[in-house]
């Protein structure tokens, strides 16, 4: 089990100007953080230099991502567009590498806020198993497990619960491909987020802590005991790592509708945080 807390509390993209928080996080008793690899942060030595620092404070990662816009699209029926989101894939899974995570996460699918006024067709679940499983294959060369995130329906239609995620990863079939858990969206999704884990747990490979408001985790209505019973109930031994979102960064904001303070500060969040996770492990 470890403990971790995604960057973009802060940031989108980690550079030197983020390392002492490192070793604030490491006094804390964090285990790790999760990276951020998005567009525009492709290059894998910056990456490299990044996992220096993480080594120096004696922190380990994971790794996270987010198709870049309509153009990479891993479900769409144009050739074109699927065959973008995989060579994206594959240039974050190659930062992934560099920057020392052992996972990575996220929707890889679609990209957020696309919609078509229904669900996912038979086509489009058909051609998003087959990029999937090419990611996979490839992710598999790197020693990289990747852990497809289910996002609630006001941000994609693709994958909305821990069922369609776990459908996903049976069709998938590759060691390296499982589901990650988000306890926000599990919130809105799921009716019994313990009860689903409960019965499709076996393909959690990671775990987001992640309040009703997206704020400081325990201050709001997630029971968070229950899941971490249901987890430790289906063995789950990975990371629990703490993603909260602020109105620090406006774009990231935006996207995530972020338009209230939902937490006191950045310190509330990892001092109160790693104190929840800690109790309840």
């Amino acid at each position: 089990m470890k403990i971790g807390l995604n960057m973009m509390l802060w940031t989108t993209q980690v550079t030197e100007a983020h390392f002492p928080l490192f070793d604030t996080l490491k006094a804390v008793g964090y285990d790790g953080v999760e990276i951020p690899i998005l567009q525009g942060n492709l290059e894998t030595a910056p990456h490299q230099k990044v996992a220096q620092a993480l080594r120096d404070s004696g922190l380990q990662c994971s790794a996270s991502t987010a198709m870049p816009d309509a153009a990479h699209n891993a479900i769409s029926a144009d050739a074109g567009e699927r065959a973008k989101a995989v060579e994206f894939m594959q240039r974050v899974i190659d930062c992934s590498k560099a920057v020392g995570a052992e996972v990575l996460i996220g929707p890889f699918y679609q990209p957020l806020g696309l919609f078509t006024g229904v669900g996912p067709t038979d086509n489009e679940q058909a051609v998003g198993v087959e990029s999937m499983r090419t990611m996979a294959e490839y992710a598999q060369t790197q020693a990289l497990t990747l852990a497809v995130e289910f996002l609630n329906r006001f941000e994609c239609y693709f994958l909305n619960t821990l069922a369609d995620a776990a459908a996903l990863v049976k069709a998938v079939d590759n060691p390296h491909f499982g589901a990650m858990f988000d306890s926000f969206h599990a919130n809105i999704e799921e009716k019994d987020p313990a009860a689903a884990i409960a019965t499709h747990g076996e393909v959690i490979r990671h775990v987001h802590i992640s309040e009703n408001d997206r704020g400081t985790p325990g201050s709001g209505h997630v029971d968070f005991e229950a899941l971490f019973k249901a987890l430790k109930a289906r063995g789950y031994d990975g990371w629990y790592t703490i993603e909260a979102f602020g109105l620090a960064l406006p774009d990231l904001a935006a996207a995530a509708r972020i338009w209230r303070k939902c937490f006191a500060s950045e310190e509330e969040v990892y001092e109160k945080g790693y104190t929840l996770i800690k109790s309840l492990v």
